[in-house]
């Protein structure tokens, strides 16, 4: 009866041990080399960019903000120009929902809480069967993808517009705070 306990225990215990080794936000780094989280980046015109950052589900929405204001900076800076004015901006949530029964239910209960098959064929509730079926532990998953057009420019940016960014600082301001690869 005590290795029927246990066993659960540790396999829940491995797993999540496991899972916090891999739960770790998405660095900053080109997307597409082994991985479709990071950034991207494309010429649209000559002094238009398309910029997009994707996260994973540890990823916040702010650290996936400021990786693609940051990524948006850098090719600001490598196009030889000053600062650059978003166009368009949005950030998509994508959810998702994950259900796994609960490891320590029907060891506990199992030899208490079952079904009674005389109540079953009538189609009658039996008061020993769980009325609400196996214990379920659902969590919510968020991933957050971000994306711009941006239009870059040379000389002191856009007095006025509150789109428009001096790349060079957002790169000091940022840069520090946006984890990177290893």
């Amino acid at each position: 009866m005590k290795t029927r306990v246990l066993k659960p225990v540790l396999l829940a215990v491995t797993a999540a041990l496991a899972l916090s080794a891999c739960a770790t936000a998405t660095p900053y780094g080109p997307a597409g080399q082994g991985s479709r989280y990071g950034y991207s980046d494309l010429r649209v015109d000559q002094n238009r960019f398309r910029v997009a950052f994707a996260g994973n589900s540890v990823t916040s929405r702010e650290q996936v903000e400021m990786g693609l204001l940051l990524r948006a900076a850098e090719v600001t800076l490598e196009s030889g120009n000053d600062w650059f004015a978003t166009v368009n901006r949005a950030t998509d949530r994508d959810v998702r929902y994950a259900a796994s029964p609960d490891p320590f239910y029907y060891d506990r209960y199992r030899p208490y809480w079952g079904p009674s098959w005389r109540y079953y064929r009538r189609g009658l509730w039996s008061p020993w069967a769980d009325p609400f079926g196996s214990s379920m532990d659902v969590r919510e998953i968020d991933r957050f993808e971000a994306n711009a057009e941006i239009v870059v420019g040379d000389g002191p940016k856009p007095a006025g517009d509150p789109n428009a960014f001096d790349a060079r600082e957002v790169i000091q301001n940022l840069g520090p705070r946006v984890p990177r690869q290893m």
